[in-house]
């Protein structure tokens, strides 16, 4: 791993309410370095990559990005610094069409300025989303669906792309 983690999770604690989800979780991400998060359900895979984006915030810990503390920072922050999360049961906008989907994953600043750039770059990556970029994301299938959930998280141009159930949906011969 890389001496300068691009992400570093110390000792963060999370809950809902008066429950604790997490408990002194840490774990370091170096740069282009792929980190996997394991466990059986309610282990707290999701809630710590909601923490990380600031979704949830952290009772305690700290979590640092690219040496800058973003502990508790508000998820438009923590995309405008380059963390993307795309989220379990992919949070897409069903009556929106597949291109406004994807516009809507280049609201910040850096992202807008390049946004046709990354139309193309995630149509080259996914070419079904571009033949289909006028159809509602809610009419594809399964596997369509997170292929524009993910590309709409690489819209934002991140430099931490986080992941949450990305097979989840998905036909088990699409998952092997």
């Amino acid at each position: 791993m890389n001496a300068n983690p691009i992400l570093e999770v110390n000792g963060i604690q999370a809950s809902y309410g008066d429950t604790i989800a997490l408990w002194d979780v840490s774990f370091r991400v170096g740069e282009k370095e792929l980190v996997v998060l394991i466990g059986p359900n309610g282990a707290g895979k999701t809630t710590t990559l909601r923490t990380v984006e600031g979704v949830i915030k952290p009772n305690s810990g700290k979590i640092t990005f690219k040496s800058e503390d973003i502990t508790g920072l508000h998820p438009n922050k923590m995309v405008a610094r380059g963390i993307a999360l795309v989220p379990e049961g992919r949070g897409l906008f069903t009556r929106m069409t597949v291109e406004e989907n994807l516009q809507l994953g280049a609201f910040s600043k850096r992202a807008r300025s390049n946004l046709e750039r990354n139309l193309e770059l995630v149509y080259n990556m996914f070419p079904i989303l571009k033949e289909r970029h006028r159809q509602n994301a809610g009419s594809l299938s399964g596997g369509e669906q997170q292929m524009l959930a993910i590309a709409r998280g690489l819209m934002s141009q991140p430099e931490l792309l986080m992941l949450d159930e990305p097979s989840l949906g998905l036909a088990p011969i699409v998952v092997m």
